[in-house]
């Protein structure tokens, strides 16, 4: 686990530098759970002490996207991936390590397969949850990803 773990902080390093400078780091994940991790630094904050809204976007996004891209490679077939709506609430100020977790790695198995099969564009909306040390939420987000066989 350990090693692919390295291997998706490695991608980002390479593919989304942006997220990479900024903390975005995958901690753990498996067939179901997603958790993806960024500590408040001064390189990702806002001018009101906590976590930037965008670096915490990137952190849920890849929360999500781990599985469809997991899915994906799993199949190999190519299939085209793109987030096509998006929404966030903010509930708290995100200090200290906020820790983002999606569970529906199942699900998205399931639309990669049936994207597949059918030859039709499917959706899914998956959600991702950023928790503080406290277990308090700071922010919340949906992500509605298209995926569709190339």
């Amino acid at each position: 686990m350990r090693k692919k773990i390295l291997k998706f902080n490695l991608y980002t390093f390479f593919n989304l530098p942006s997220a990479w400078w900024s903390g975005v780091r995958v901690t753990s994940f498996d067939d179901n759970l997603a958790e993806v991790s960024v500590k408040h630094r001064w390189v990702n904050q806002n001018p009101f002490g906590s976590i930037f809204w965008a670096v915490q976007g990137m952190a849920a996004e890849l929360s999500t996207a781990i599985f469809v891209m997991r899915a994906i490679k799993k199949t190999g077939v190519p299939v085209s991936m793109l987030v096509i709506n998006n929404n966030a609430t903010f509930k708290k100020k995100a200090r200290g390590l906020i820790k983002f977790n999606c569970n529906q790695g199942i699900e998205v198995t399931e639309v990669v397969r049936n994207a597949i099969s059918s030859g039709e564009a499917k959706k899914i909306t998956l959600k991702s949850e950023g928790k503080d040390m406290s277990g308090d939420v700071v922010s919340a987000f949906e992500f509605e990803w298209t995926i569709k066989r190339k």
